[in-house]
């Protein structure tokens, strides 16, 4: 790998020591939790970042010559939830995937944010596409909460969006 600019390093860094703490949270999670859907998606979820420390190790190493990619999602085992639970009451499971979906969200938009702030090629776009993968396992906890029915996402009616499209239509079309 070439010489790289200092805040490519500087944030891999960051993420480097990020990533440590995360990975065993969610190791800790993992151990904890009872809901077998939840097991198999936190071993994916640690599975994909420490993909990622091998990913940002090899962009880090001045002796590694070779271009570096982030593993495509279809190399880890695809997670799905096919199946119908019986929902209990678990707190334990519940706050697990609250947090850990959090978690994911915000790994997404720091990876994202990083990427946009990069200079060289290779490290932006592995950031890139990093932060694609955690928004894909924030997708996967949003499902099990959704399953779960650990979450309620109020709608607005027809009517408020109605007066919210007037209203801004107006301020932009005078």
């Amino acid at each position: 790998m070439e010489n790289l600019p200092s805040v490519d390093l500087g944030l891999m860094a960051e993420h480097l020591a990020a990533h440590e703490g995360v990975i065993n949270k969610l190791f800790l999670y993992e151990s904890i939790t009872t809901l077998p859907k939840l097991k198999e998606l936190l071993q994916l979820q640690i599975s994909i970042m420490m993909s990622h420390v091998d990913v940002m190790l090899k962009l880090i190493d001045s002796d590694n010559k070779q271009s570096v990619n982030v593993p495509p999602l279809t190399t880890y085992e695809d997670v799905t939830f096919q199946h119908h639970f019986q929902p209990l009451n678990d707190y334990t499971n519940k706050w697990v995937t609250l947090e850990a979906h959090n978690t994911a969200k915000c790994m997404s938009e720091q990876n994202y944010i990083s990427s946009l702030n990069m200079k060289n090629p290779n490290v932006k776009k592995a950031h890139s596409d990093m932060a694609l993968q955690q928004a894909h396992i924030q997708k996967l906890y949003n499902e099990l909460i959704s399953i779960m029915n650990w979450s309620f996402v109020p709608h607005s009616t027809i009517e408020t969006q109605y007066q919210t499209y007037q209203f801004y239509s107006e301020v932009y079309h005078e």
